[in-house]
C-alpha cells in the first residue's frame, strides 16, 4: 500500500496543508466541524480542487482520474443504494469495472467472511441496524481492493457502545489488510483509540500531526490545546507500585492512584469533563477524591466551566447547566471533586 504525501495543499478551505501517511498508517484527522477534514478526503480523492500535490509512492496523482486512483471512499452518510439490497451494493463497484462472475462471488465471500455480514446478503439498507450498515458501507467501500481507505466520520450516528465496539473492528480490518487509512473524526477519544498518528486541523490549517499520547500531552499551540479541552495535567514527583497494574504517584500535593504498568510515570493528566464534582462528599472509596473551592465559572451553552482552586494547583471542570444547578453550585463554594481511575492517562 502507498505513501501518501500532500505537499502544500490549498484551496477555498485548506491553507498549504503538507503531511506524509506512511506505508500502512492510519491517520486520523482531527478537528471540530467546518475544520477542513472532509475537504481534505475530496482533494485525496480527486472530488475536488486544489493547488499544490499528492503523490503516492513518490509518484504524482494530480492528472490521474479518480477510477484509477484505487481509493476507497467511506462517505459520513454512507450512500448506501437503497433500491438495492446488501449483495447487489456491495458489488456494485465491481461490477461497473467489469470483473468476471466468478471473482466478483470470490470477493462478495471475502468481504462476508471479513465483516461477518454473509446473513445480510439478501436484506436493503431499511432493514439493517446502524452497525449493519456500516459494515456493509465499508465492505462496498473494499470490495474493489483499493490502496488507500478514506474514512469521513462513518461511526458519527451510532449509539456509544456501538461505536466503540465497530472503532476496535474497524482498526482491526484495516490492520489486517495493510490499508494506508485515513479516518475523519472530532472526537478525540475516538481518534485515540484508533489513531497511529493525529492530525489536528483548525480552519484549514494543519496545527499538529503526532502521536495521541504526543498531542494529549504536549498540545502545539493554543487551538489545540483549547479543542482538547484544556486537559489537567500533573506532574509526578515519584509513584508506588501497588500491584494489579496500579500505582500511587505523588503529583505535588495530590496522590493519584492510576492504570500504569510500564517505566518512568513522569505525567498524569485527566480531561475536564471527566471530573466528577460535587457540593456533598460523594460515597464510596476515598481513592483520587480532592476538595478545593469554585473561583471562576464560565457558561457554554449546556455546559459549565469551572476553576477549582486548590492548594497547590487549580482544576478545570466541564459539568452539565442542569447538574451544575441541581448541586446548586457557584463561585466562591466548597466542592468534591474525584479524579476517576478510568479516566486518567499517564506519560
Amino acid at each position: 500500500m502507498p505513501t501518501i504525501e500532500l505537499k502544500n495543499i490549498s484551496n477555498f478551505v485548506c491553507r498549504d496543508i503538507s503531511v506524509t501517511i506512511s506505508n500502512g498508517e492510519l491517520l486520523v484527522l482531527l478537528g471540530p466541524t467546518g475544520a477542513g477534514k472532509t475537504t481534505l478526503l475530496n482533494i485525496i480523492c480527486g472530488l475536488a480542487p486544489y493547488e499544490g500535490s499528492i503523490l503516492f509512492d513518490g509518484e504524482p496523482t494530480d492528472t490521474i482520474p479518480i477510477s484509477r486512483r484505487k481509493i476507497g471512499y467511506l462517505f459520513q452518510d454512507l450512500a448506501l443504494f437503497p433500491h438495492l439490497d446488501v449483495r447487489r451494493n456491495i458489488i456494485y463497484g465491481l461490477s461497473t469495472k467489469k470483473w468476471g462472475r466468478n471473482q466478483i462471488e470470490a470477493r462478495l465471500d471475502e468481504m462476508c467472511t471479513l465483516l461477518n455480514i454473509g446473513h445480510l446478503l439478501g436484506r436493503y439498507p431499511k432493514d439493517l441496524s446502524g452497525g449493519e450498515r456500516q459494515r456493509v458501507a465499508l465492505a462496498r467501500s473494499l470490495a474493489p481492493a483499493p490502496r488507500v481507505l478514506l474514512l469521513d466520520e462513518p461511526l458519527n450516528s451510532l449509539d456509544i457502545k456501538t461505536r466503540k465496539y465497530l472503532r476496535i473492528e474497524f482498526k482491526r480490518i484495516v490492520k489486517e489488510l495493510g490499508l494506508t487509512t485515513i479516518f475523519v473524526t472530532h472526537d478525540f477519544k475516538e481518534a485515540e483509540e484508533i489513531g497511529d498518528r493525529l492530525a489536528v486541523i483548525e480552519s484549514g490549517r494543519l496545527e499538529q500531526v503526532a502521536t495521541p499520547q504526543e498531542i494529549f500531552f504536549s498540545p502545539n499551540g493554543y487551538k489545540v490545546a483549547d479543542f482538547l479541552g484544556s486537559p489537567n495535567i500533573f506532574d509526578c514527583r515519584g509513584y508506588e507500585v501497588l500491584g494489579n497494574g496500579l500505582v500511587k504517584a505523588n503529583c505535588g500535593g495530590f496522590t493519584i492512584v492510576a492504570v500504569w504498568d510500564k517505566e518512568n510515570l513522569s505525567k498524569i493528566a485527566i480531561s475536564p469533563e471527566d471530573i466528577y464534582v460535587s457540593r456533598d462528599e460523594p460515597p464510596g472509596p476515598r481513592i483520587n477524591r480532592f476538595r478545593g473551592t469554585i473561583v471562576e465559572e464560565i457558561s457554554h451553552n449546556s455546559v459549565i466551566t469551572i476553576t477549582i482552586k486548590t492548594k497547590t494547583k487549580d482544576i478545570l471542570a466541564k459539568i452539565r447547566k442542569e447538574d451544575f444547578l441541581a448541586e446548586n453550585l457557584s463561585v466562591g463554594r466548597d466542592v468534591f471533586f474525584i479524579l476517576p481511575l478510568r479516566n486518567l492517562k499517564g506519560a
